[in-house]
């Protein structure tokens, strides 16, 4: 159950994460960081080469942590960079899966950020079911946003209606 308190502080919205004037967006990378397809590659051609750039300078990220960057020229001041678990179907999945977003968490609270939008890390080409991983996300920065004051606003940016509805359910489900 997840406390009113805290549901006024989480958004959910279908649309592109690369457009959206936040503190930082969180980019679904991998574990080189160079770019690649679905939301990374969109967050990268939208950011410009000097993402790609300062990304070349990190020497990737493992899977579940979390690595920030300037948003260059995306609307969002900084992209923090994480690498979701390929799903495999074992009992890890589900921890690598939560440190992302909670890795990712604890940069914003570091910087104070009042804004951070999310994908739904790990479930496109890494294939986590999309309700498994939908329950990681929400149940995690549930969580940490009621040990934290920050970030005060997380938003689910979601690539279509369909995997919306799942979060918009699990929320429902979740009151």
């Amino acid at each position: 159950m997840i406390k009113p308190e805290i549901m006024k502080r989480l958004e959910v919205r279908t649309g592109d994460i690369a457009q959206l004037a936040v503190d930082a967006i969180v980019n679904a990378a991998n574990r080189s960081l160079l770019g690649g397809g679905g939301v990374d590659g969109a967050i990268h051609r939208a950011a410009g080469p000097e993402l790609l750039a300062e990304c070349r300078t990190l020497g990737g990220c493992p899977t579940g942590e979390a690595r920030i960057t300037k948003g260059y020229r995306l609307p969002a001041r900084y992209v923090i960079h994480t690498v979701g678990p390929v799903y495999k179907g074992s009992p890890e999945d589900p921890l690598l899966l939560s440190r992302c977003y909670e890795n990712s968490l604890a940069i914003a609270a570091d910087r104070r950020f009042d804004t951070v939008a999310f994908p739904a890390v790990s479930c496109g080409v890494y294939g986590y079911p999309l309700e498994a991983a939908c329950r990681v996300a929400v149940e995690t920065v549930a969580g940490f946003l009621e040990r934290n004051a920050y970030p005060k606003r997380v938003i689910f940016v979601l690539f279509s209606e369909d995997v919306r509805r799942v979060y918009d359910d699990f929320l429902k489900s979740s009151r």
